[in-house]
């Protein structure tokens, strides 16, 4: 069978100029307010920052790991590190033809992406990389949300992150030039920058109306607006999401902490990238009851979508005080704090009613 990558390599430029280099026009998004920046934190204090949900940017957090000391060396000597640790497991790739520009986005019909995605060895991944990287008028690939731990398992041994809660494995994505769409995560995220630059352009959970987000049911749902050439005439309300936007720019040995449900925009800055994520701590729950709601409450008459939307302002997102404080503790039920037992009883209930 023939391979999906052939293997032969074309010469290429050691050393890739960065895309954004001096004598380019500055983009305006890198003057948008920075992400606040600090040193690696102790366990105790990373945990303080997640659970302030506020992004930032963490330095020195991975400075000992052996993939960062090769992706400073050369995009050649990182991708040698990652195939000598290479068990034969197929990696996921997407490409995205040259005339995309490197963006992962949609298509016109928001059905099919600008992307195709497959597998594909390891090896014969890297060398496509490899050999695109640089080439004018070349197509963009990339190795996408690679689980390291089934595919290269020495690879947390020898570049280990202890802040994470026990099991939380890393992944790798690498490649050319890529520029992925505005989206978001449902877990909080640790992006680990081993290679080249990026930029992280944030916006708030909250900014959801005004960033024209496309289809649920065509996973990942991502925003229909380029943020570097964005159509104000066709997306008027975006110019309050860039009001509240922010942005990260990142050099390898730059970590950036990203709260779930924080949408994002990533650009590589240069022709050759490379990084490693964590993601912990998420839930489908939420999610699960959010297409509940769309399902029971959407298309309600007006009168009875304002009872349920006071409903669920003053009882799920309301200060419990307020809500059912008039209530002895021990009546509150499903208002109050629910013992495992009551969750128990009340996913039964749950899931009895969706059956029917």
């Amino acid at each position: 069978m023939t391979p999906i990558w052939r293997a032969s390599r074309k010469p290429r430029v050691a050393e890739p100029a960065r895309l954004d280099a001096p004598g380019d026009a500055p983009s305006p998004l890198d003057a948008l307010p920075r992400i606040a920046a600090r040193r690696a934190p102790a366990p105790a204090d990373f945990a303080a920052i997640v659970a302030a949900e506020t992004p930032v940017v963490l330095k020195g957090l991975f400075d000992d790991w052996v993939a960062l000391a090769a992706g400073r060396a050369s995009p050649g000597r990182l991708i040698a590190y990652l195939a000598g640790m290479d068990r034969g497991v197929p990696v996921p790739v997407m490409e995205a033809p040259a005339r995309a520009g490197g963006r992962f986005a949609y298509r016109a019909d928001m059905r099919e992406f600008t992307f195709t995605r497959r597998h594909a060895p390891l090896r014969e991944a890297l060398a496509r990389i490899e050999a695109l990287t640089g080439r004018e008028g070349a197509p963009t690939a990339a190795i996408q949300m690679l689980p390291l731990a089934e595919a290269m398992p020495d690879f947390a041994v020898q570049n280990p992150m202890p802040l994470l809660p026990a099991g939380t494995g890393p992944k790798l994505w690498l490649g050319g030039a890529v520029k992925t769409q505005t989206h978001n995560d449902r877990d909080h995220n640790l992006a680990c920058l081993i290679a080249g630059g990026r930029r992280f352009l944030l916006f708030p959970p909250e900014q959801v109306a005004n960033l024209y987000v496309g289809p649920l049911d065509n996973p990942p749902p991502l925003s229909l607006v380029d943020p570097e050439a964005p159509d104000y005439e066709r997306f008027p309300r975006f110019r309050k999401a860039m009001a509240a936007a922010r942005v990260a720019l990142l050099e390898p040995g730059d970590a950036l902490f990203l709260p779930r449900y924080w949408w994002h925009h990533v650009t590589s800055r240069d022709p050759f990238n490379a990084m490693v994520n964590y993601w912990w701590g998420g839930s489908d729950a939420p999610y699960d009851a959010f297409l509940a709601a769309l399902l029971a409450l959407k298309d309600l008459p007006p009168g009875a979508r304002t009872y349920w939307r006071a409903m669920v302002e003053t009882h799920v997102f309301g200060d419990p005080g307020t809500s059912a404080g008039h209530i002895p503790e021990g009546l509150r039920g499903a208002l109050g704090a629910m013992r495992p037992d009551e969750r128990a009883v009340l996913r039964r209930r749950l899931a009895a009613a969706f059956q029917t």
